[in-house]
């Protein structure tokens, strides 16, 4: 895929950069993603993709906007309330670049759904949809950018057990869910930790396209808004795991 002049000057500063340059930007032209979740993660996570060129960003989520959002959901206006989320985020994805393919998703993922990304990023807030999509992204041999937040705490990772046989997947590091789970609307969160989480996400799905750097496959980055701190742990494959154990 050829970059047209628009496309070197819209993306010089991607070009310029050694890791990326022309093919890493060719690479996100011809990249297709799927976004499960369009709120405080999906949302800031979608706007970056957009903003580097990824060509086709599929939106997958039933909510609609409420002004309860708006703290945290900085791809939404006042003017979005009652309007759902994939429609209005669409709407946004296409103002930054009128030349990617952005497909609205108006349902919530669930087992027996078949996103099209090669890449698959979870950016849900409940357990039983990320387990749904771990499965999936096992399965069918993708990776899986993961991302949640909670209070001042973030935390992002890439579980690709389908893709290199020894990492991990996201039930090898939560094997169920835990007992103390809340529901999202029930837990308090700073609206600028899940735009650190969401950009950070956006940041692995792009070193998965271009292949620069090294991705967080095994690894979880933990951020903490309260300390300024931000450390990264490694993951174990489970042998002995449901979902990508070959026993």
């Amino acid at each position: 895929m050829s970059l047209k002049a628009d496309d070197i000057e819209r993306h010089k500063r991607h070009i310029l950069l050694k890791e990326i340059g022309g093919p890493g930007v060719q690479k996100l032209r011809a990249a297709h993603v799927s976004i499960i979740g369009a709120g405080a993660l999906g949302g800031p996570c979608a706007l970056y993709l957009a903003a580097a060129g990824v060509g086709r960003i599929e939106l997958w989520d039933d909510d609609r906007v409420e002004r309860s959002n708006l703290q945290r959901q900085v791809q939404f206006g006042e003017s979005d309330v009652s309007m759902l989320k994939v429609e209005a985020l669409a709407t946004r994805l296409r103002a930054i670049d009128p030349n990617i393919e952005i497909v609205p998703k108006i349902a919530r993922f669930a087992d027996g759904d078949s996103p099209g990304g090669q890449i698959l990023v979870d950016a849900s807030d409940n357990f039983p949809t990320r387990y749904a999509l771990n499965r999936l992204a096992h399965a069918t041999r993708r990776p899986m950018v993961h991302g949640a937040a909670a209070g001042w705490a973030g935390q992002v990772g890439v579980f690709a057990s389908g893709v290199d046989a020894s990492a991990p997947c996201y039930r090898c590091w939560v094997p169920e869910m835990p007992p103390d789970a809340e529901a999202c609307d029930e837990v308090g969160v700073v609206g600028a930790v899940t735009g650190m989480a969401g950009a950070a996400m956006a940041l692995e799905t792009v070193k998965l396209i271009t292949g620069a750097g090294t991705p967080l496959i095994g690894r979880l980055l933990l951020l903490s808004g309260l300390t300024g701190e931000a450390r990264t742990v490694s993951l174990r494959r489970d042998p002995a795991c449901s979902d990508c154990s070959e026993a």
